[in-house]
């Protein structure tokens, strides 16, 4: 089935966007969830209304209010309550209450991290348990979740975007940016029954689609048979199985699936009739698959449905190799900080990493207290003259050094890198920067000098470096990519540093080629940059070169020609970027 077809895109897009949201609210703990990627306004709130309307009345729904902390959500100690009866008083969490419903999540691309491994933790558990000062509470929590995602500029692979871990668990994403209220016209999608497939035959053709269409998790895969399943009446047909790889696998797509050729060759002649097919008494028509073949109509058919589902944008992004795979980023990654210089209080709930205010909790209890009624010397609390400690803590900056070691100036090269590391380390102290140091020589690329402020222990190991051979780009930018999105992972602000002529020639297999080799570091590079990774490319050959120039625009990096430039120009160009 292919609407767009027989309508404007837009409306296209509406269809399937009701089709989710009802295939959704018939089973929420089943399909995990929705997420609606939209700016607030009439074309969200529609959909949202639909989905509500097409709810049981009788499952819970519920808001998650903005600033909602980890124990509110997961159960815990009532501090209110313990400091009225003197004894410790425990109370469900949010997630208890909305059991067997839905959860409604504003802003889901800033939740902080504790929020998201909890909520991932009760799709995973359909439990959840909280625990503070020896109280600990365990409810069950199959709670269904509405994640709104109202990220800045969708589309763009630096966007924020929700967690990648927390969207895995949900069925269904909507993208209704673009959408006009001239396009919310008709009801969903529909769907024309068709003759049943066998669900091995349906989960291989899920499988491969997904295997072509670059999604890596085996949860979409389960999904999508189940939403196959629940539109074609409990079983699969392929109607509904286009439809599903519509909805769940299009939105994950992180590569561009090859079409279908338009005329299928010729068959090939008939092989001669072998004696076991003749006792069998087994026949197959032309043209029909074997039994558990995943090749064939049914595996096109369901990416010919996923590639309607592409949005134009995604299409040139993934015709150009960036995907959507670590795209974007979380509007919310460090979160507030628990440590560092004090800066203030602010009203809050202590818990979580988040330390009571002790002394500004009372002064702001103490004026109310004989309107409170308090007396025999204690002091009456309430939730409102709660304070937490407030701190500033500027993240580290990392400055991850590629350097290239091959052919025969590759001791020159090696001594400017040495040189522009040292200088960036003496500035380690005041500006908090650490520093990083991979060479890529020969067949691959290696971690020399780990992350480090330690000026004293990175003068040993850039110490007598070996070069020579040929240069592995593509090894050098994946082994950058891992080494930057860890670091990223762990609240630190990454800057890629390549030093090279851009001359790739060692393929990731460890085979020569430089037309192979250069294809793929482009490819790699282009990650590079949709994973939202600062570059700059210092090109250090004796004139600058074509190959460099293409490397920064694959990275969408600065690019610095720096001939045989001295350590001081290395270090100033990387302060500037």
């Amino acid at each position: 089935m292919t609407p767009g077809d027989a309508q404007p895109e837009g409306r296209a897009r509406w269809a399937d966007a009701l089709l989710a949201a009802a295939l959704f609210a018939s089973d929420p703990d089943r399909f995990g969830g929705i997420a609606i990627r939209a700016r607030a306004g009439p074309v969200r709130d529609r959909l949202l209304a639909f989905l509500k309307s097409r709810l049981d009345p009788a499952r819970p729904w519920r808001r998650l209010p903005p600033g909602t902390d980890f124990e509110r959500l997961a159960g815990g100690l009532d501090l209110e309550a313990t400091l009225a009866a003197g004894r410790p008083v425990a109370r469900p969490g949010l997630l208890a209450e909305a059991d067997g419903g839905v959860l409604l999540v504003p802003m889901a691309e800033r939740l902080p991290l504790d929020v998201v491994g909890l909520l991932a933790a009760m799709r995973d558990r359909g439990e959840v348990t909280g625990m503070r000062d020896g109280v600990t509470v365990t409810a069950p929590a199959r709670v269904g979740l509405v994640l709104l995602d109202e990220g800045l500029g969708a589309g763009d692979g630096a966007a924020e975007q929700a967690d990648p871990a927390l969207l895995d668990r949900l069925a269904f994403r909507v993208d209704l940016e673009g959408l006009a209220l001239a396009d919310l016209a008709g009801g969903p999608a529909a769907v024309t029954p068709a003759d049943p497939v066998e669900d091995e035959a349906a989960m291989a053709a899920l499988c491969l689609a997904a295997a072509r269409l670059g999604v890596a998790s085996p949860r979409p895969v389960l999904m999508a048979l189940a939403a196959a399943r629940a539109l074609g009446g409990g079983r699969c047909d392929a109607a509904g199985l286009a439809a599903a790889a519509r909805l769940v696998l299009a939105p994950r797509a992180t590569r561009l699936p090859e079409a279908a050729p338009a005329e299928p060759p010729p068959p090939p002649a008939p092989p001669p009739e072998r004696p076991e097919e003749q006792t069998t008494g087994e026949t197959r028509q032309e043209g029909e698959p074997a039994s558990g073949q995943t090749s064939g109509p049914l595996p096109d058919l369901l990416i010919e449905a996923a590639r309607t589902a592409l949005p134009p944008g995604l299409l040139a992004a993934l015709a150009a190799g960036a995907g959507m795979a670590g795209g974007g980023r979380r509007g919310a990654e460090r979160g507030e900080a628990r440590r560092g210089r004090p800066a203030g209080t602010r009203p809050g709930r202590p818990g979580s990493g988040r330390r009571l205010a002790l002394v500004a909790t009372l002064r702001a209890a103490a004026p109310w207290q004989r309107l409170r009624g308090a007396g025999d010397g204690r002091l009456a609390i309430r939730r409102e003259d709660l304070r937490i400690c407030r701190f500033r803590d500027r993240p580290t900056t990392l400055a991850l050094f590629l350097v290239d070691a091959s052919g025969s100036a590759a001791a020159e090269r090696l001594a400017e890198a040495k040189g522009a590391v040292e200088l960036l380390l003496a500035d380690a102290y005041v500006t908090r920067a650490e520093v990083a140091l991979v060479s890529f020589r020969g067949a691959g690329a290696e971690l020399l000098l780990p992350p480090t402020r330690s000026l004293a222990r990175a003068r040993r190991l850039l110490a007598g470096l070996p070069g020579g051979g040929g240069t592995p780009l593509s090894a050098a930018l994946l082994l950058g990519r891992e080494l930057a999105l860890r670091a990223r992972a762990a609240g630190k602000a990454v800057q890629l540093v390549l030093l090279t002529d851009g001359r790739a020639n060692v393929a990731l297999d460890g085979n020569g080629g430089r037309e192979a080799a250069t294809a793929e570091s482009a490819r790699l590079a282009r990650q590079v940059r949709a994973a939202g990774i600062p570059a700059t490319v210092i090109d250090i050959s004796a004139r600058p070169r074509p190959e460099a120039r293409d490397l920064a625009a694959a990275l969408g990096a600065r690019l610095v020609a720096l001939p045989r430039g001295p350590a001081e120009a290395i270090s100033r160009a990387v302060r500037a970027a």
